[in-house]
């Protein structure tokens, strides 16, 4: 079976682990991913990935005329064609008590991947700041980034991407 995590890692960072090469809108041929799994004993079929894009709790990956990408969170350099809007007044990012320090010095910044990635409820937010233990919820003045020049892009899955947020547009949730 086809893991998330695994598919993750190919089509937002490493596709070359396996021998494929992405469009440059991240794209690549359900077969020739399905192929190259099965050469590196990672057995599955279209079945399988069809499955997965439809129940991917975060739904990561696009599926599309017998392509598949993910729907963000790329360090890679790839053009999603995606159109800037205007973003909800407000918006949420979620992470860990030990990135705090470096984000009221420097705001929110893509570190290892193209955009930053906010939340539209505290809930998700929450959610994703818990992976690496008590989560730290900040809210990101959202409207008033956009007005300061930084484009905002909502990804397929409604994940919010921005290029950065500024420490003083931040503030941090009372946790509980």
């Amino acid at each position: 079976m086809i893991e998330s995590r695994y598919l993750s890692y190919l089509l937002r960072h490493h596709p070359e682990a396996i021998g494929l090469h992405l469009d440059a809108g991240g794209w690549v041929d359900v077969t020739e991913l399905v192929d190259a799994l099965g050469r590196h004993g990672r057995v599955g079929n279209r079945e399988d990935l069809e499955q997965l894009v439809a129940t991917s709790d975060k739904q990561r990956f696009e599926l599309r005329d017998n392509r598949i990408r993910a729907a963000q969170g790329h360090s890679l350099d790839v053009d999603l064609g995606l159109e800037p809007l205007a973003p909800p007044a407000v918006l949420y990012h979620g992470t860990h008590p030990g990135a705090r320090l470096g984000i009221t010095t420097q705001g929110l910044l893509p570190m290892g991947r193209r955009f930053v990635h906010l939340s539209a409820d505290v809930t998700t937010a929450r959610t994703v700041g818990a992976r690496r233990g008590d989560p730290v919820v900040l809210q990101v003045d959202a409207a008033a980034a956009h007005q300061g020049g930084h484009p905002f892009y909502r990804a397929a899955n409604g994940v919010w991407l921005t290029d950065h947020v500024p420490p003083a547009l931040l503030s941090t949730l009372a946790q509980r």
